[in-house]
């Protein structure tokens, strides 16, 4: 039986620098991989604090279809799921550091959670599961 894992998801953005900064500094993500590719392409991964080892690749917009995915990556449904130990601790943080969250923070059967989005507008889940 072959044992597989998803590595990598791509998040088309505009800009590498100002999508590394967003993710770093608003959500304390840590940059993995920084590597320019020749071209004006880099090679950029970026997770989450003490992650399981999947990250996002950072893939930046060169391309009328490709910009017009940007902030629409699931097409205006929550794209990602962060989950988190602390709901409480993520979301104060979140929040002093600008974060937009789309409604107050809600307990529902499975965890707390409530709905914010990224730099470009695509919408998270912050949970913290039951």
């Amino acid at each position: 039986m072959p044992k597989q894992h998803i590595g990598s998801i791509a998040l088309v953005v505009k800009d590498y620098d100002e999508a590394i900064a967003f993710y770093t500094k608003k959500l304390s993500f840590e940059l993995v991989e920084d590597t320019d590719l020749g071209d004006g392409k880099r090679w950029v991964l970026i997770t989450p604090p003490n992650s399981n080892g999947t990250h996002i690749l950072l893939a930046q917009a060169t391309e009328p279809e490709q910009f017009n995915a940007v902030g629409n990556q699931a097409g205006g449904r929550v794209w990602l799921f962060l989950n988190t130990d602390n709901f409480w601790r993520d979301y104060e943080s979140m929040l002093e550091n600008g974060v937009v969250f789309h409604e107050l923070p809600r307990n529902e059967p499975y965890g707390t959670v409530a709905v914010f989005e990224d730099l470009y507008g695509n919408k998270w889940d912050l949970i913290q599961q039951s």
